[in-house]
């Protein structure tokens, strides 16, 4: 009898080391008592997630950077989270945030629409964001006194346009992050205005809960063209900004701890907002959350993907924060080396804390929803 479990236990064994929550286990490096298992593969080019409270997930699908490819898509876990599309035809849909007023808002570029869960029918309530240029996606997310904040990304690199001129005319309308009011019994817009200003590409934004506004800046390429003294692949380093109303944060004029970018050796840097923390050069942040409900020794920490496919990205990290959500701390990596068979590399987009204390990824290159817990 002894015999035969122990073979039995030899064949089962390659089984349930491929078993993470359920799932296919992702072969990447994590903490002890921590694994990734992806939920669901075939996805076509997912960015937003939406873990809702019944334990399905809303994935946004961009479908590739083409116009009108994109949906959102149920995946409903009592059908074993089969792809259930939901809109179609959508241009370049990025962000998902579920509204105070418990309708699911997404972004498109150029717009924002909401819909209710169970009676998907699109309701356009913003339709006057730029969505043009080099940085067309719409990230948003809700702060804590019911106002919609939303990324407009800036239409180029640095403002190349205008290199060498006195102003940047460009950053007086995009790169800078928008705040939206609204009448909730209409469900209208009734007012919005800047919150921040001096920010390239907002494309990660999380709210903590004691009303702290945290922005994942990704910063400008190719600065060595500028300045050939500067290593391409250290600088800029990416960011980590508390956005406060009315602060400017820089660019294109500054970068990182208020230096001068090449092109503006002039410009009063020392009167822009510094960041709170410095990430890695092409860390690429496209997503970030507060797991609030997440398990030790990760509590209350904040997630951060790294989307970047430079040696400082494909990875997802936390950072310890203070009482008001502010990192403190050295970050430690959840997955590390995000790297499939064949040298294909992970690029994490979105990460939001799921109802069961789980971390739901996606994975935009390699078309993965990827959840991430304890064992």
């Amino acid at each position: 009898m002894k015999r035969i479990l122990a073979l039995l236990a030899l064949t089962l064994a390659p089984a349930l080391a491929q078993n993470c929550l359920g799932f296919r286990e992702l072969e990447v490096a994590t903490p002890a008592g921590f694994c990734a298992g992806v939920v669901r593969s075939g996805l076509n080019f997912p960015r937003g997630v939406l873990p809702l409270a019944n334990g399905d997930v809303l994935v946004v699908e961009m479908g590739g950077w083409g116009p009108n490819r994109g949906a959102v898509t149920l995946l409903a876990r009592a059908k074993g989270y089969a792809p259930q599309r939901l809109f179609t035809q959508l241009d370049r849909p990025n962000g998902i945030t579920l509204g105070p007023d418990g309708k699911v808002y997404v972004g498109e570029a150029g717009r924002i629409f909401r819909f209710s869960l169970g009676k998907p029918a699109k309701e356009y309530v913003i339709t006057n964001l730029p969505g043009n240029g080099r940085h067309p996606l719409t990230q948003m997310v809700f702060d804590a006194n019911r106002r919609l904040l939303v990324n407009v990304g800036s239409a180029s690199d640095n403002c190349q346009q205008d290199q060498g001129k006195a102003a940047c005319r460009e950053a007086q309308t995009n790169g800078l992050v928008r705040r939206y009011t609204f009448d909730w019994d209409s469900g209208k817009v009734s007012g919005w205005g800047v919150l921040a200003s001096g920010l390239r590409n907002s494309m990660a934004l999380a709210v903590h809960p004691s009303g702290t506004v945290l922005q994942g800046e990704n910063s400008r390429d190719a600065i060595s063209a500028a300045d050939p003294k500067l290593d391409d692949e250290e600088h800029p380093k990416d960011e980590l900004n508390v956005l406060e109303a009315g602060a400017n944060y820089g660019w294109p004029y500054c970068y990182e701890n208020a230096r001068n970018a090449p092109e503006f050796p002039d410009y009063p840097c020392a009167n822009t907002r510094k960041p709170a923390v410095l990430l890695p050069a092409h860390a690429a942040p496209l997503g970030m959350t507060y797991w609030t409900g997440g398990p030790q020794p990760y509590r209350g920490w904040l997630v951060v993907g790294y989307h970047g496919y430079r040696k400082y990205g494909h990875r997802l990290v936390a950072f310890p924060v203070d009482a008001k959500g502010v990192p403190n701390g050295n970050p430690a990596d959840l997955i590390k080396s995000w790297v499939l068979p064949g040298g294909k590399l992970g690029a994490p987009v979105d990460v939001k804390a799921g109802p069961d204390g789980r971390l739901y990824v996606t994975d935009d290159r390699n078309g993965m929803l990827v959840v991430f817990g304890t064992r």
